[in-house]
């Protein structure tokens, strides 16, 4: 027996090492191939500079800043959107949801999660972009708004699911001392767990946007793809994972122009790393502190 549970541990241990440098592969193959990008392109030219346009014919141009402020615009925006209902749904299911009520609801919405992207992307092309038009009275829908509210409901299951994990997971003796204080269940809500599980909620915002900036093919579909300067959230925008979607194809292997791309990904690759790292940190703190 002590000889199958030490198989079954050096496995696991080797299936952990292999994810480890799996993800370490990948930032190496990003960086080796991205940082030549920067032999070339000043790093204030690429960072700063408000124009991408590799194909120029009166000299190319590298800036990502426009492509930058498209990519936090979508995330934001489907931060903002699904937060409060993804909240709302974690608190129904932890506080207020019978036991039946909840293993049922739960389940279903977080297949949300298994719903393709490119289905939703099709559902915003075809309805949510003609509706956004008419309401605001644009020409097109298809804009970081359009795109805000697809992928805001593509994070909202994992709002959902961490927020009523964590909501869950608080000691029962919180609601007790509330309810012996004479505190209603939404005064014990907003005043008490809420409070209480403040670092685990934020971690699952983090999560949910950094899923958000990774998105790729939805965005592809309903953002508009423009790379001029976004002003507003009607405006068509390009994000960094459309564009890399839609050069990647046409750039000749190992060109400056393919460099760059690789450099898009590379900044993708840490913003989303140190969002996740940081969620954990703060999921890890809320663990410790309520001893789950």
């Amino acid at each position: 027996m002590q000889r199958v549970d030490g198989i079954i541990k050096w496995t696991l241990f080797g299936v952990s090492c292999s994810s480890i440098l799996l993800l370490a592969g990948i930032f190496f193959f990003l960086f080796t191939t991205g940082i030549k990008a920067f032999q070339v392109i000043s790093w204030s030219q690429f960072f700063l500079g408000s124009l991408w346009n590799p194909e120029a014919y009166a000299g190319p141009q590298w800036g990502i800043l426009g492509l930058i402020i498209g990519t936090l615009m979508v995330a934001g925006g489907a931060l903002l959107f699904a937060m409060p209902l993804g909240l709302a749904s974690a608190i129904y299911l932890s506080e207020m949801a019978s036991a039946p009520w909840r293993e049922t609801l739960k389940p279903l919405l977080e297949m949300i999660a298994a719903i393709p992207s490119v289905v939703l992307g099709l559902i915003g092309l075809i309805f949510v972009s003609p509706l956004v038009a008419s309401v605001f009275g644009i020409s097109s829908g298809l804009s970081a708004l359009t795109s805000s509210l697809i992928v805001g409901i593509m994070i909202l299951p994992t709002i959902i699911s961490i927020s009523e994990d964590v909501l869950s997971s608080l000691p029962k003796d919180f609601r007790e001392a509330s309810y012996a204080l004479g505190a209603t269940r939404w005064q014990t809500i907003k005043k008490v767990l809420i409070p209480a599980a403040t670092s685990g909620l934020v971690a699952a915002m983090m999560l949910a946007l950094g899923r958000a900036v990774g998105e790729t093919m939805a965005v592809l579909m309903v953002a508009g793809n423009s790379l001029a300067m976004p002003h507003s959230f009607l405006d068509p925008v390009r994000p960094m994972t459309a564009t890399i979607a839609i050069e990647i194809k046409e750039v000749v292997q190992g060109s400056l122009h393919y460099q760059a791309l690789f450099a898009i990904g590379l900044v993708l690759f840490i913003f989303t790393f140190m969002i996740n790292f940081l969620s954990d940190m703060v999921l890890e703190k809320q663990a410790r502190k309520y001893r789950w």
